[in-house]
Parts: structure tokens; C-alpha cells; sequence
């Protein structure tokens, strides 16, 4: 199992543990920003089969329908509780295995953060990987509109293959909310015509101002979160989230 985050450019030696080593180039990222903001690859089908874990997508997990917003003022991340204390900030790329593993050990204890109103969480999608992880925070934005953001954030999570094959085409990522009971017609239309292209090219460009050089990175009042170790581990969180409610 990988344990060290997904980097996107060269990192300092004196750099935090969260977005240390897999060094990749400042080339990608300045590819990423020029190039990958389209939606209807000419490398990858949109006819690339769903893994079988697709099979356990389903409405079961659904909670209440969360109404999340996107601004300006959070830099077009998609936040919850605007306003509330701590002030969690979630930089993250679908197509990233760490924010994958992150997302694993995490994700019951921020929903539960959220629906409590116990934190302003915002999830900031980054795209620099390729042109999956640009349709994915696409997606990911068309289904804030309908409520079922962290429902479906977990969902691509759960199906995420390798980089760039095509597992977040199109048809895939209306077929991952069709699970999760999204059958409003706007939906699809949203994720087939690229309706937050702009968007999620803003969010990717805001990487510079934060300085993140890597994902996952996890702001908690503004303050990068180090972990001790290697793995992803929720009571460390939890700790760090706890101290900052203080």
C-alpha cells in the first residue's frame, strides 16, 4: 500500500510530511493548468468499464441532502458550514491513491463534522493528474447541486483505478450518480457538458496560493496538518481537530 502523498512539484527539503517525495515536475502542473481542462478526451473511451465495486454503490448510505456552496471567497472550493470554527480546508486530486487512503480513514468522522455543524469544511477538488481528475471535480460539482456531494465524493473514491484510463469518463460518472439515485436530467447534462470547467480550473490554479505542492494537504485553521507517520490516522485528526475548537 502507498503511503506517501501524491506530489506536483518539486518539494522542499524542509517541506511537510503530507506533501513530501513522488516528485513528478513542475512541468505537470504547468500542463495540467494549459491543457487537461477538457472533458471529451480524444485518449480515453468514454466506453471504459466500471470496476465491480461500482456494484456497491447504492442509496443505502445516503444521509439527508447536504446543500454545499461554491464562491469566490473559498476559492470555488465546494464548503459546508461557512463560518463555523475550526475551518478545515481539503486539497484533493480523484485520481490521487494517498487521497484515497485519506479519504478511507477519514470520511465517516468528516460527514459526521459536517451534518453536526461542528467544522466549516471545505474540499478544495484538484486536477493536476490528467483529464480524469479534471471530469471527476466536475462531476464532483454537478452533484453539490443536488445535494449528494459527499455521497458521491466517496462513491469515486471507491471505484478510482489507475491514472487516466478513462475510469471517470463521462458515462461512468453519471452512471456512479444514477447509483446514488441522481436522476435529475440537469445532472447529467452538468457532467457531459463540462457545465464547471471554469471552476475546477480556478480551484487547480489556487494551488499556488496556498502553496500546496502535493495531495492530500489539510489546512485546520489555516495551518498545514503534519502527520506523525506515514498513515492516515483518525484519532491523530481527530486531536488536531479537537485542539483547534479550543
Amino acid at each position: 500500500m502507498p503511503k506517501e502523498p501524491r506530489s506536483s512539484r518539486p518539494i522542499k527539503k524542509d517541506g511537510d510530511t503530507v506533501t513530501r517525495n513522488i516528485v513528478i515536475g513542475m512541468v505537470v502542473l504547468v500542463v495540467a493548468i494549459g491543457v487537461i481542462f477538457t472533458f471529451m478526451s480524444k485518449r480515453t473511451s468514454d466506453n471504459v468499464a466500471l470496476p465491480s465495486a461500482i456494484n456497491k454503490i447504492d442509496t443505502s448510505k445516503n444521509g439527508a441532502a447536504l446543500v454545499g456552496t461554491v464562491s469566490k471567497d473559498s476559492d470555488y472550493g465546494i464548503s459546508f458550514n461557512s463560518g463555523n470554527a475550526p475551518k478545515i480546508d481539503i486539497f484533493e486530486d480523484f485520481q490521487c491513491p494517498f487521497c484515497m487512503h485519506f479519504e478511507t480513514a477519514m470520511s465517516s468522522y468528516l460527514e459526521d463534522l459536517i451534518r453536526q455543524k461542528q467544522a466549516a469544511v471545505t474540499f478544495h477538488m484538484v486536477s493536476f493528474i490528467g483529464d480524469d481528475s479534471v471530469r471527476a471535480a466536475n462531476a464532483a460539482n454537478c452533484a453539490v447541486d443536488q445535494g449528494r456531494f459527499i455521497e458521491y465524493h466517496r462513491a469515486l473514491y471507491s471505484i478510482q483505478g489507475a491514472e487516466n484510463t478513462g475510469i471517470y469518463s463521462n458515462s461512468n460518472l453519471v452512471e456512479v450518480g444514477k447509483r446514488l439515485g441522481i436522476t435529475d436530467p440537469k445532472f447529467e447534462k452538468c457532467v457531459t457538458g463540462g457545465t464547471y470547467a471554469d471552476v475546477v480550473k480556478n480551484v487547480n490554479n489556487s494551488m499556488g496560493k496556498y502553496n500546496v505542492n502535493g495531495t492530500p494537504t489539510v489546512f485546520i485553521n489555516g495551518k498545514v496538518w503534519n502527520r506523525s507517520g506515514n498513515d492516515f490516522v483518525l484519532d491523530e485528526f481527530k486531536s488536531a481537530v479537537e485542539a483547534a475548537k479550543k
